[in-house]
């Protein structure tokens, strides 16, 4: 098992990147061994893992998540084995299925058939990054390139998936190497997540998937307080389907529930419900991100 952050922007950097950089050093220096960075509308999440990953040797990082949309899968099969080669085989591609509502905003398309279009697109990957080649012609994608698609040192790339839904981890199991569920308690992991896409993995041939939990999490004397911040972040996340499921799933009232807050005896036994439940890994995602937050991450090393 293993133990990460997330890595997020200060708005009082001078320059971002060099600002990314540096909190992923600090953190590998307090024994963090993998951070995570999403993909975000002023910088690109693969672009920035690659350069963090040629920064800080010995430190695993990956994407949480990319949405697949409006990327074709060979641009960003590039883009992934670039940042492969920069961290000389420790990235790791997280995708997201995407948001129509954002997307329809921002882009302009709302594509339909979206366990359809991810099969597809994981169809392709796995055939560049396993294979080298790739000839496929399908309903959502087209991917027959008449020039190579690998790059010296960027291969393979472990493929994971924001999957939380029957469909989606069904997909996930049968063609990634694992799934990056985010606000998804331990009994959604144990009754549900761990046994649908354990069960896709195994029938399609393939290798026990890992299953990274990203949890909500807060060092604080304070409990009330940081609760009170947790439940005010989280709010937005009770208003979309597939978390209003986790919530009648666990049997919650507030998504808060799920966070690990509360000093660090606190936050490790919130960790080991996670592992119990079926967790391979667990990555903090701060609930407060004013600053670098050593605390965490020294507890994260120290796990």
């Amino acid at each position: 098992m293993a133990f990460g952050t997330v890595l997020f922007a200060h708005a009082g950097a001078d320059n971002a990147v060099d600002d990314f950089v540096t909190q992923a050093r600090r953190a590998r220096e307090l024994g963090v061994s993998q951070v995570w960075v999403a993909q975000q509308f002023d910088h690109d999440a693969i672009s920035l893992a690659g350069l963090i990953g040629a920064g800080v040797p010995g430190l695993e990082v990956g994407t949480s998540v990319v949405p697949f949309n409006p990327r074709h899968p060979l641009t960003l099969a590039s883009q992934a084995q670039t940042a492969q080669a920069a961290a000389h085989g420790r990235f790791s591609l997280g995708l997201g299925l995407g948001a129509h509502d954002i997307e329809r905003e921002a882009f302009g398309i709302a594509p339909p058939h979206t366990i359809a279009r991810l099969r597809e697109y994981l169809t392709i990957l796995r055939s560049v990054f396993d294979t080298g080649s790739v000839d496929f012609h399908g309903a959502e994608f087209t991917a027959s390139p008449a020039w190579p698609v690998t790059l010296a040192g960027g291969s393979p790339v472990p493929v994971y998936v924001a999957a939380m839904g029957p469909k989606a981890l069904q997909v996930t199991g049968e063609l990634a190497d694992g799934t990056l569920p985010y606000l998804a308690g331990p009994r959604t992991i144990a009754e549900f997540i761990q046994p649908t896409i354990a069960r896709a993995a195994e029938e399609a041939g393939r290798p026990s998937p890992r299953i990274v939990a990203f949890v909500p999490a807060q060092l604080s004397d304070d409990v009330r307080a940081a609760r009170a911040d947790a439940e005010e972040q989280l709010r937005f996340y009770a208003t979309i389907p597939s978390y209003q499921k986790v919530i009648a799933r666990e049997g919650i009232d507030n998504l808060a529930d799920l966070a690990a807050i509360g000093d660090a005896d606190a936050v490790r036994r919130k960790v080991q419900s996670y592992l119990d439940a079926g967790a391979t890994d667990v990555v903090f995602s701060p609930l407060d991100r004013s600053r670098p937050d050593d605390a965490l991450w020294a507890l994260a090393g120290s796990l």
